[in-house]
């Protein structure tokens, strides 16, 4: 009893799909992920085989045959019919490199079973003597039978026409289900890359959509931006309330100096008379007048003061004024920036 001996001799992975049996045009994976795809030699049958296996069953079991073709597709996907197993197989690879590597293993293993073949066609002719029948027997059964005997002879002739006339468009229909199964495999690649350049154009117009949303925003803050601006520069052309505090402060510094002069001028006098403890009634308009400058110049003081704070709280104010003014020219820069890329993104957008 012989041992089958089948052997791996080349493995790679791939993502597996066989045509859909009921369009023929479109396919179905057959494996959710990349699987082990490997080719197998069974040493005592000398047949070649395809054999995957996903989970617990084999999603491809394809002997190789001399009549099979390898199609490259696509940069990474190839496709097979398999007339056996009566449906077409397709492998999608993660590089070129793994697809060019199974075509050529594809192809010398496709080599290999045809020469298997002539061997074993040529060796069943060989055990077989009575298939090489020799020629000049035939005359002597012609010559004894008669005329039926050559009717037989001549519907012989007919079979092997007929027989040559069915290779003949056996062949033609083979090789018209290839340029179909090519076919299909074409169209199978233009609606993937249909498909890309559809979620492409989705997403190109998604964005699109967000960067008009983005520059409407963009305008609206400029807008508010520019009417910052202009209100504050309507608030820069009227005179700044620092002016008039100064004005008011030189004013009162002026009345400030007059009443010192005239309290000078009282204290002259006073050093002139006699002492305010003597009890003269004539020196009692002059104390009078000297409390009521003092008192006036205590008021004086206090208002000097007050216009000091005033003017330092007007400076702090247009300081900070200053400072939005320049906050605000740099948000505009950055705005302007924005919207000059964003202008530029579009205008390249629609160049494509």
């Amino acid at each position: 009893m012989s041992v089958i001996q089948e052997q791996p001799i080349f493995s790679t992975r791939a993502h597996v799909f066989q045509i859909d049996p009921a369009t023929k045009r479109n396919w179905v994976p057959a494996s959710k992920h990349a699987v082990t795809v490997s080719f197998f030699y069974d040493a005592n049958r000398n047949v070649y085989r395809i054999i995957s296996v996903g989970g617990t069953k084999a999603i491809i079991n394809s002997t190789v045959t001399p009549n099979m073709t390898f199609t490259k597709t696509s940069q990474k996907f190839g496709q097979w019919a398999d007339s056996r197993a009566n449906t077409v197989y397709g492998l999608g690879f993660g590089t070129e490199q793994q697809l060019y590597q199974f075509s050529e293993r594809f192809r010398e293993v496709k080599e290999a079973a045809r020469m298997a073949r002539e061997k074993s066609q040529e060796k069943f002719e060989l055990n077989n003597p009575g298939l090489n029948i020799a020629a000049p027997q035939t005359p002597p059964m012609v010559s004894i039978n008669g005329p039926g005997d050559d009717k037989l002879f001549r519907s012989k002739s007919a079979d092997m026409e007929l027989s040559a006339e069915k290779e003949r468009i056996r062949k033609m229909l083979s090789e018209g289900s290839v340029c179909e199964m090519n076919l299909e495999a074409e169209l199978f690649t233009l609606q993937d890359s249909n498909a890309k350049l559809v979620a492409a154009l989705h997403e190109a117009n998604t964005n699109v959509e967000q960067w008009k949303k983005q520059l409407a925003a963009y305008q609206a803050e400029t807008e508010r931006l520019r009417d910052l601006v202009s209100e504050l520069e309507a608030q820069g052309g009227q005179p700044p309330p620092s002016d008039m505090i100064k004005e008011e402060l030189t004013q009162s510094l002026v009345e400030l100096e007059a009443l010192l002069k005239e309290k000078d001028e009282v204290r002259t006098q006073g050093d002139t008379a006699a002492c305010p403890g003597d009890g003269s009634e004539e020196h009692l308009p002059y104390y009078s007048n000297f409390s009521h400058l003092e008192m006036r110049n205590l008021e004086l003081e206090r208002r000097v003061e007050k216009a000091e704070q005033a003017l330092a709280t007007s400076l702090g104010e247009q300081d900070r004024t200053e400072h939005e003014v320049r906050r605000v020219i740099d948000v505009l820069d950055v705005k302007i920036f924005d919207l000059n890329d964003l202008r530029q993104s579009l205008a390249k957008l629609m160049e494509k």
